[in-house]
């Protein structure tokens, strides 16, 4: 006769993050790619400026035509996602954006660059970055689980703040080292070792559902209607947007303000902003310590309300104390940003379906970015009718008032989202 003996093993528990091989070769692709964004942030316009010596109206249709895709692809691209797996995708659009960035220095080298080409580079690769966010945002809740989606992406907006603020000093030194042009060759680099990370990736992800032949629009309603539908997604769209477009106010005004009306040096201009991104990072990693104390709900009530007054310090910015003020209301608004960035698309995740996962990242991202599109012309509209401080005032007082979608729907009743 045979006994069983009880199984008195400790249960397990799930590694640390950073011990699973799929999500580390995530963070490092995601790390390498942000670094590389950065470069080309300054390197881009600078080669329109300096090589190509364009005009004031040519570099603004640059930077409009950066974010034009978002706009124009932004809700079919996650309908084309949810009918394909998604790290392909990612892998294709790091591999497209490179090759478009080594166009540049290649046709500089032969003396045959052109600003109309930089027009072609810049619309591709942010049609390249739309497909790679959407497919990014929705292949995360597999690769992990949406048990762990808190740490997760705490981790991914803090290497996306850091990268922020090393990447452009980086570029900075490099463009002066090198030039412009050849600063570029390091982003391309960059997209080449993201889409070698992302390869190595081992975890199969499974086929999506099949879905009909013809229903592109039908799936972009269902995408839209889910997000607009849904009580607490509605408001994060709206609360979101509110925001993306006071920031994108005070953004494009501030070194107006800074350096014509205050006369400051230039590096005093990059540390301002730098305050910005620091706001961010720190906010980012505070997020789940936040939610664990206090409650997921608890903080996105009362971190709003609390946070309104300092925005309004970017508004009375000046010469000598007054500066100071406003860059520390510019650090504490932008940490509010960065513990939203983790909680609530956190809560986005996992509220969606996995079916229709690309489909409300592609409509959260057409709100939030066709905001800053928005914000980046109500800026120079009111700079313009107005005064630069008018549209800065504006802009301070969208940000004291961002968190009223939020306080007003079910998310103030949150006790937990999953994961955290």
């Amino acid at each position: 006769m045979t006994t069983t003996e009880p199984d008195i093993r400790p249960a397990t528990t799930p590694r640390p993050l950073l011990h699973d091989p799929g999500y580390r070769l995530l963070v490092t692709a995601t790390a390498v790619s942000k670094l590389g964004s950065s470069i080309s942030y300054l390197a881009i316009p600078l080669v329109a400026v300096v090589a190509l010596r364009s005009t004031a109206g040519q570099v603004g249709l640059l930077a409009t035509l950066s974010t034009l895709a978002f706009l124009l692809i932004g809700l079919p691209s996650g309908a084309w996602v949810d009918r394909m797996r998604r790290r392909p995708v990612m892998i294709a659009a790091d591999l497209l954006r490179a090759a478009l960035l080594l166009s540049v220095p290649a046709a500089w080298a032969l003396g045959v660059l052109t600003i109309g080409q930089l027009y072609v580079v810049v619309l591709l690769s942010g049609a390249a970055t739309v497909f790679y966010d959407v497919a990014a945002l929705s292949h995360l809740p597999h690769l992990i689980g949406r048990d762990r989606l808190a740490p997760a992406n705490s981790l991914l907006v803090t290497v996306d703040a850091a990268a922020q603020i090393g990447g452009r000093g980086v570029g900075g030194l490099l463009i002066g080292l090198l030039s412009a042009p050849a600063a570029i060759v390091a982003d391309a680099a960059s997209y080449l070792c993201s889409a070698l990370c992302l390869a190595r990736i081992r975890r199969p992800e499974p086929a999506p559902e099949p879905t009909e032949r013809g229903r592109l629009l039908a799936d972009i309603r269902e995408g839209v209607r889910f997000v607009f539908g849904h009580p607490s997604l509605s408001a994060v769209a709206v609360a979101g947007a509110c925001t993306n477009l006071s920031i994108q106010l005070c953004q494009t005004v501030l070194p107006l303000l800074l350096v014509r009306e205050l006369a400051l040096p230039g590096f005093a201009v990059g540390l301002f902003f730098a305050a910005g991104a620091a706001g961010v990072l720190l906010g980012s990693l505070s997020a789940r310590a936040l939610a664990r104390r206090l409650g997921a709900g608890r903080v996105l009530r009362l971190l709003g309300p609390a946070v309104a007054p300092f925005g309004l310090l970017l508004a009375v910015a000046d010469r000598g104390p007054a500066l100071w003020a406003a860059a520390g209301g510019w650090l504490v608004t932008t940490f509010k940003v960065g513990v939203h960035n983790v909680l609530l698309v956190t809560f986005r995740q996992s509220a969606t379906p996995d079916r229709l996962l690309g489909r409300m990242n592609a409509t959260m991202r057409l709100v939030l970015t066709g905001s800053l599109a928005v914000g980046a012309a109500l800026a120079g509209l009111l700079g313009e009718l107005l005064s630069v401080r008018a549209a800065l005032w504006a802009g301070a007082l969208g940000l004291a008032l961002a968190w009223v979608p939020v306080n007003c729907s079910p998310l103030r009743r949150l006790r937990e989202i999953p994961g955290l």
